[in-house]
């Protein structure tokens, strides 16, 4: 099973009229950066069976950007599990009767990095997870110690790969 942990690109910094923090939309400049950075990833992500995504508008844009970029032709489902205040934990239900399959999940920050640590197995997720980074993990059983990281990819930086 591949796990991909993605967070959501660079949102506004001004809340919508009327509205809360959740209908934050993307930047101009953060979508067409997502753009590109995700076609750079393709090959290290090959297809996706599911793509999860926070229900936040920062998340569902990042993910729907991410969905054309791999062509993905299936639908994106929103996450409740996916929102920040929800815990790590919430998700494994999900992953579990997905064992096998390639997954996406969008999310915000500091969840994807605590996510990523909890995978892992490790105390904690030590690198910063910019807006619109991918952490890839292959995901070989039920318990933590066999996943392993696949790559961290951060916008505007090299790509580091597990060796």
């Amino acid at each position: 099973m591949k796990i991909f942990l993605v967070r959501h690109g660079d949102a506004d910094a001004d809340v919508p009229e009327g509205l809360g923090d959740e209908a934050r939309a993307l930047t101009v400049k953060s979508r067409q950066a997502l753009v590109s950075h995700f076609a750079a990833l393709t090959e290290h992500m090959g297809g996706i069976d599911l793509l999860l995504t926070s229900p936040l508008v920062r998340a569902v844009q990042t993910a729907q950007i991410l969905s054309t970029v791999l062509k993905h032709e299936g639908l994106l489902h929103a996450h409740r599990s996916l929102v920040p205040e929800m815990p790590v934990g919430a998700i494994e239900s999900l992953l579990r009767q997905k064992e096998g399959q390639s997954i996406v999940l969008v999310g915000h920050e500091p969840s994807m990095g605590a996510m990523a640590a909890h995978l892992l197995g490790l105390p904690s997720w030590t690198k910063r997870v910019h807006p619109g980074t991918v952490i890839g993990i292959e995901k070989t059983g039920d318990d933590a110690p066999s996943a392993r990281l696949l790559f961290y990819a951060a916008p505007g930086q090299q790509l580091l790969e597990a060796i």
